[in-house]
């Protein structure tokens, strides 16, 4: 029953910046982990970062120094700054979470966002 919506994706100039929102909604549940994945066309889907519910974090070597993912648990939204923004970052950006409530865990992707990065 878990919902992700995801936005902040658009078009930005090499070396801008964009920061995405993914919201959870549903019911009555926890966000335990959460996740950034993306897909440019001809590429497998790459994990971008993730956070833990105690707040640690990894990131994809690519990405490292430049983006930042963070989470609000009390409004249930993740989010990724994504700085110092390059071409190939352009890709479709998605949001995956790990959710527990009272019905149980559930893994729930988001619908994707598409940032494109322009030289």
């Amino acid at each position: 029953q878990v919902q992700l919506v995801e936005s902040g994706g658009g078009l930005v100039q090499t070396g801008g910046s964009l920061r995405l929102s993914c919201a959870a909604s549903g019911g009555t549940f926890s966000i335990i982990n959460m996740a950034w994945y993306r897909r440019s066309p001809g590429n497998q889907r790459e994990l971008v970062a993730r956070i833990t519910n105690s707040a640690s974090t990894d990131y994809a070597d690519s990405v490292k120094g430049r983006f930042t993912i963070s989470r609000d648990n009390g409004k249930n939204t993740g989010y990724l700054q994504m700085d110092s923004l390059k071409p190939e970052d352009t890709a479709v950006y998605y949001c995956f979470a790990v959710t527990e409530g009272p019905s149980g865990n559930y893994n729930t992707w988001g619908q994707g966002t598409q940032v494109t990065v322009s030289s």
